[in-house]
Formats: C-alpha cells, structure tokens, sequence
C-alpha cells in the first residue's frame, strides 16, 4: 500500500484524482494539504467526498509527511508554486507527479518565454519525466519527479505520434485546433469564465501564444528526432469538461484513410487508453475516462486527425495516476478501468 499526498487539494484536478485513488487497491491518501482557513474537511470544499474521504485539510510540514510514511505526492499546485514547494519534498526522498507546468519545459529559457518568470528549480527540471506513458514509458518506472503532461497536448501528441514518427507528414505545417470544456480554466473564478460570458457563446483565446505550444513542439520533436512546428488555437466551449483537437497536416507521400488507421492500430497496439476509432469520436464518448480517442481522415490529399478526451481525468488526474501505476509497478490500468 503506497501513502501519497495531494498538494493543492481545492481544485477539480484535486477532486477527479481522489475520486481515483479512492477506488485504487493500493493506495492510501494521507494527506490533503491546502492553504484553505482552518481544517475543513476535505468534503467541505468537495461535498460529492461526503462520506467517502474523513481527512481535513492541512497546511504543508514536509517533516511530518515523512514521519508518516508518504512515499509519493501528487502536486495540484498552480503554475509557478510547484516549483517553489516541491523541491522539499524531493530532496527528502519523497516521489512526485505533478501536474502543473513547471518541470513540462526542459528548457528554462523557454519557459521563462512563455510562462513570463525565471526557472528556480533548475536541478531537479534536468532530473523531470515527461509524464505520457505511450511516449516515455521506459523512463517513468525509475522517475523521482515526473512532470505530468498538459490536457491539450495529450490530443495533438498523441495524435500526431504515429505520422512523425515515421516521417509522414510536413513537419513545418502542422495546425492543432482544439476546444475545451470550461473546466479546463480551473475553478477559481474569472470573469471569461462566468456562467453569463461564456454560456451560449464559443470564442478562441491566446493564439499564436498558448503556453501548451513549446510543449507539443518539443515532443514531437523528440519522436521525430528534429524540430517540428505547430500552430495550436484553443478555444472555449460553453460545456462543463471535455477536449476535442481537430488536427491538419500535410502528407509528404499520397495515402489512404485504411493504410493511417493501420498505421495508427500498429502504433498504439500496446497502449490500452488510447483507443483508435472508424467513426468519429466525441468528448461524450471519452468522458469521465482515461480514454483518448482518435480517429483519422484523408480530404483532398490532407491528413485530418480527430481527438477527444475528458480534460480533468486523462487530461490531468488520470493520466498521473496512469503514471504512478508505472512508477510503482502496478498494472497500468488500475484504478482506471
């Protein structure tokens, strides 16, 4: 039985992970830490928790984390606090998987780019996993920190894996458009994300400037073993969760819709959460899973691909737990099914 800790536990991404590890045979939640006032219980921020989770609240005291026996966080920290918090822990011993962006960018010059403030945990970002196991398996099992990936590039590497990684396709031209449940902002409040702005109305946001953006690149430049360019556009659906990618590129040799499926059932043969369909797919038929789908199609001598996901389970909280199920030896599945 493995303790673990969740860092940040106000949030939905704090919420869908403990629903997770509530129902996953090897594990027990410790700790919740949260900077809420007092000791609430933590069904006092997540009433659905009623009777399912007796812990309250507590502030952070590493110390007492490691006298209890915690062998593993899950940091569900905002962008920026994680590297600020979580090096206490690792140095102690304590393993991580964390879900904000922090350690995502192997680059600090580039993270300080597009996320607009220094790096200051430079020793442990040259020790970070990339946490998505269909990619980076092999490295995750012996990880002290992985860096859990973000919900939109899940859709576009995933997506794209199998054409780059043969060489399919334009690696200068390639377009991700893709929209989100509004879920996906988090659930401190924003005027953007108001019931009246965004109810019966669909809108992009941050093009040509999503932070998602290096982080798509440099994996795919990783499975191609060069730099790959994308254009990614978000947009904001009037929907609680949810993420669909419509993706465009451009094949270098003329191929048939049969000979990508194959290629994509060949390719994913081994990944039992990404599940390749002849229809298109929906955000309803992924929701509440760990389930990416994807389908693809040829138009007019283009390569469209199709993909959908639950942005808060396999966009966030399930894949961390996909991740922690390889950092522990476990079928990767458990918990998840």
């Amino acid at each position: 039985m493995i303790k673990t800790a969740i860092l940040g536990g106000s949030g939905y991404t704090a919420l869908e992970l403990i629903k997770i590890l509530l129902r996953h045979p090897e594990v027990k939640i410790e700790a919740v830490i949260s900077r809420a006032e007092g000791t609430p219980l933590v069904a006092e921020q997540h009433p659905s928790l009623t009777g399912r989770l007796d812990l309250r609240c507590e502030q952070l005291n590493v110390d007492a984390l490691v006298a209890r026996g915690v062998q593993c966080a899950f940091g569900c920290l905002p962008h920026g606090v994680s590297m600020s918090t979580l090096p206490a822990l690792l140095d102690r011993g304590i393993r991580i998987i964390d879900l904000s962006a922090d350690y995502r960018l192997r680059d600090p010059n580039v993270y300080a780019q597009w996320y607009g403030e220094s790096h200051h945990d430079l020793a442990h970002l040259t020790q970070a996993v990339y946490g998505l196991p269909e990619i980076y398996g092999e490295e995750i099992p012996t990880a002290q920190l992985i860096a859990n990936p973000g919900c939109y590039p899940q859709t576009a590497i995933l997506g794209l894996a199998p054409l780059v990684a043969g060489k399919h396709i334009d690696l200068k031209s390639i377009i991700v458009d893709s929209k989100s449940g509004v879920s996906g902002a988090g659930r401190t409040p924003k005027l953007t994300t108001h019931f009246p702005e965004c109810n019966e109305s669909f809108t992009a946001y941050s093009v040509g400037n999503h932070r998602h953006t290096p982080e798509i690149e440099q994996a795919l430049g990783d499975i191609a073993g060069e730099p790959v360019e994308v254009i990614f556009t978000p947009h904001l659906v009037p929907m609680d969760r949810g993420i669909f990618s419509t993706i465009y590129a451009t094949p270098v040799r003329p191929t048939s819709q049969e000979q990508l499926l194959e290629l994509y059932r060949a390719y994913y043969a081994k990944a039992p959460f990404v599940r390749l369909f002849k229809d298109i797919p929906a955000t309803k038929h992924s929701g509440g899973t760990n389930y990416l789908d994807l389908t693809v199609r040829v138009v007019r001598g283009k390569i469209v691909i199709l993909a959908a996901e639950d942005n808060l389970v396999r966009g966030a909280s399930g894949v961390a737990v996909q991740n922690f199920n390889r950092m522990y030896g476990f079928d990767e599945q458990t918990g998840l099914r």
